[in-house]
């Protein structure tokens, strides 16, 4: 997503070219600290669209959006990024299909890929991982085994409140994730129409720290 902000001015580039060197320096320096200050307000504005967006679990998620200004090049006036370090949050931005072979934990709660992944990893080095087919599904199955005991323990407590079960016998069967081949996301981030709304204050930052150099 690239926004532009422009406004009349100093920011136009066919007038800011016009000034001195140094008075080009001024105007750039004072734009790269209006959007320092100014910028903090845009990434919160992201931070709150994520927030409503999703079931925030863990602080990370979201102090992982943020702003980076780009002001080395001398002949352009500086820029504001801002993004996530997370790659898969722009497919929740556009809506889309995820295609391939795709395992979908049993799970109430998330798990983590790579906590996810160490768990598949486990049940495949035991030779405790098979799949079946059940009411037109493919699930990937374990059974309850004390070798498996820590891959199994999140999915054993999933399955006693699937079936209200007190307990899960030993060598009883446990669902860990059904395979699918496609999942269709829809739209859940609205992260361009947030920065939009945080423009304005973005601007009257930008414009203060003119009015300073």
């Amino acid at each position: 997503m690239r926004l532009s902000l422009t406004t009349s001015g100093l920011l136009d580039p066919r007038q800011l070219s016009s000034w001195s060197a140094e008075r080009q320096r001024a105007i750039r320096a004072a734009v790269a600290k209006g959007m320092q200050s100014g910028g903090r307000e845009v990434r919160e504005a992201a931070r709150n669209q994520m927030r409503s967006a999703f079931t925030v679990k863990r602080a990370n998620f979201i102090s992982s959006m943020g702003v980076k200004i780009f002001d080395k090049k001398q002949n352009e006036l500086p820029a504001l990024w801002v993004g996530s370090k997370i790659p898969w949050l722009g497919i929740h931005e556009r809506g889309g299909t995820v295609s391939g072979n795709l395992l979908i934990p049993l799970l109430p709660n998330r798990i983590g890929p790579k906590r996810f992944k160490a768990v598949i990893d486990g049940l495949m080095r035991s030779g405790n991982a098979y799949f079946i087919e059940k009411n037109g599904r493919v699930l990937l199955m374990a059974e309850n085994l004390a070798e498996n005991r820590s891959q199994l323990t999140r999915f054993k407590r999933a399955e006693r409140e699937r079936t209200g079960s007190k307990q899960i016998k030993r060598g009883q069967e446990v669902p860990i994730a059904v395979l699918v081949r496609r999942v269709d996301l829809k739209r859940r981030l609205d992260l361009d129409g947030s920065v939009h709304r945080a423009l304005p204050a973005l601007a009257r930052a930008i414009e203060l720290e003119l009015g300073k150099s």
